[in-house]
């Protein structure tokens, strides 16, 4: 039975547990096989056969060439690669554009470009989480050098119209990046249908571990490095190569390459699951995002007449997230919600809940019930 201790897992968009066949792929890395990339003999050879074999699986799951991929420390690392990196490679263009619903890690940078003296174009986003590509249309300008929009969004999972928005953009001679942190590995993801000239991948979202990621950089596309050293990476990302890790981020792509059709029904039908038992238990519940076109493991809903903290405190046999921001002065509302036009307090009844490869019916099962009853206790019966 879940506890508090050992709650059921249900926070997949957060972080993802090791895959066993991950960490198998791992363990020579970490013993025996500690050689330097960099150095030409057997022991560093034989690590950067590995790194290449790594490229190559990373690579074979985006639909891109080995030499396209970039390894990193993480998604935030790749997104400051590819936004930075664009902005000091054309300077000769001084516009941005991106969307309201952006992670942290593309928004703040986006927010230092304009300190930098840069223009920033935010499009809207409809009722249901998508970025109205006419508004963002419209903002193309001549000197928009990049166009970064997040693929699937972390907290309502909605997959956003990268591909429409792409092909309008590079037509008038701007790069388009897209952080995939969350959809590489639940859906398929190709470049070239895609259409976009960076992709950002990140290893702890699809079971491998934290610290590690990837930039794709299309043939051809400028960009200037973030540091300076070693000809690492082709010089582009400098530093001594985490061999252990990038084995793993490659071993991650190449299960879930094999994963992916099988595993989406699964994901689905347990996601529409939940969805059915917490509807006929909360009456009143919403669910936000577009109700098709996202991640199929992701179920954001909105908890009528209690805070979605509330929830979950009430529910300790369960582990998810909310979108607010507890401080000082009480709670935040998401912004990603609000961008949507959700009111601050409803917007603040909002719970995330994300499926993962180990999640069967049966913890969907318990765990429907148990934030069901946190709901009732939270409103005194849920009477309003």
């Amino acid at each position: 039975m879940p506890s508090s201790e050992q709650p059921i897992y249900l926070d997949y968009n957060a972080t993802t547990p090791v895959a066993p066949e991950v960490l198998e792929a791992m363990l020579p890395y970490l013993r025996g096989e500690f050689g330097n990339p960099s150095s030409t003999h057997p022991y560093g050879r034989r690590a950067r056969e590995a790194v290449d074999q790594a490229r190559a699986q990373v690579a074979a799951l985006l639909g891109a060439r080995a030499e396209e991929i970039f390894f990193t420390s993480g998604g935030t690392e790749a997104n400051n690669l590819a936004i930075r990196g664009v902005a000091q490679a054309r300077p000769e263009r001084r516009h941005v554009l991106t969307s309201t619903i952006e992670h942290p890690a593309t928004e703040r940078l986006c927010r230092h470009l304009e300190r930098q003296g840069w223009a920033v174009s935010r499009a809207a986003v409809d009722a249901e989480g998508r970025v109205r590509v006419d508004e963002a249309t419209a903002a193309l300008r001549k000197d928009t050098a990049l166009v970064t929009l997040i693929h699937a969004n972390n907290e309502t999972g909605v997959l956003q119209p990268v591909r429409e928005l792409a092909a309008l953009a590079r037509a008038q001679g701007a790069l388009v990046h897209t952080d995939a942190a969350q959809s590489v590995g639940k859906v398929p993801v190709d470049v070239d249908g895609l259409g976009v000239d960076l992709l950002t991948v990140v290893g702890h979202k699809l079971y491998a571990p934290k610290g590690v990621g990837a930039l794709y950089v299309r043939q051809g596309t400028r960009l200037e490095p973030l540091a300076l050293g070693g000809g690492q990476e082709h010089g582009l990302r400098p530093g001594t190569e985490n061999v252990p890790y990038i084995v793993g981020l490659g071993a991650a792509c190449e299960l879930a390459r094999g994963r992916l059709g099988k595993d989406t029904e699964r994901l689905v039908e347990l996601r529409e699951r939940l969805w059915w038992r917490l509807q006929a238990e909360v009456p009143g519940m919403r669910l936000t995002g577009h109700p098709t076109q996202r991640l199929p493991n992701t179920l954001n809903v909105r908890f009528p007449g209690a805070r979605g903290s509330a929830v979950l405190a009430g529910a300790p046999e369960v582990a998810a997230s909310t979108g607010s921001a507890c401080h000082e002065g009480g709670e935040t509302a998401s912004s990603i919600l609000l961008a949507m036009g959700i009111a601050p307090e409803e917007a603040l009844g909002a719970v995330r809940l994300t499926l993962g490869h180990a999640t069967t019916s049966e913890e969907v099962d318990v765990a429907a019930s148990a934030l069901a009853r946190a709901w009732r206790a939270a409103t005194g019966g849920g009477e309003r």
